[in-house]
């Protein structure tokens, strides 16, 4: 049988796109690698205006043509930039598959994607974070080719730190 998931580009003006958008966001958010708590209600309304009005995001869906084309994966990527290697970078800010199709490397066929993208945009690398407690994802990404960043063995290895301004 041939695999019935399919990816696109999101397009943010397509409702259907949007209404996917947000709800798989929405499950990914109450998740618990999500951080077990809906989207809020302001974030539901407005998030896909708002990645419409960014130049540099955008945003991959997996749909299951075998369901009604049910969307049942997600990434959403901002494009930053290297200062070292004075080139484009893309962020994968967000990588979601539904528990029901995970383990179907649906998430390594968005991140093929969004590579491709990004080699499109002529980027020097793709960039993410991860809970260390989340050993799937862990297991993922190193397939897809994602390490720990270090510039040298000594100084030890990058860390995500952030404050909120909430």
């Amino acid at each position: 049988m041939k695999d019935a998931i399919h990816i696109c580009r999101a397009d943010y003006a397509n409702p259907e796109h949007a209404q996917a958008l947000v709800g798989l966001l929405d499950a990914y958010a109450r998740d618990p690698m999500g951080g077990a708590e809906a989207l809020s209600d302001y974030a539901k309304s407005h998030l896909v205006d708002e990645l419409s009005r960014l130049p540099n995001a955008f945003s991959l869906l997996a749909f299951d043509a075998a369901s009604e084309d049910r969307p049942v994966g997600l990434v959403n990527c901002m494009q930053g930039f290297s200062t070292f290697a004075c080139k484009p970078l893309i962020n994968v800010h967000d990588l979601a598959v539904l528990p029901a199709y995970r383990g179907r490397r649906i998430g390594e066929r968005l991140l093929v994607e969004a590579e491709a993208v990004a080699r499109a945009r002529g980027a020097c690398k793709l960039t993410l974070e991860v809970l260390s407690g989340n050993t799937s994802a862990m297991r993922l990404y190193a397939r897809a080719g994602f390490a720990h960043y270090q510039l040298d063995p000594a100084a030890g290895q990058a860390g995500f730190l952030q404050k909120s301004l909430a």
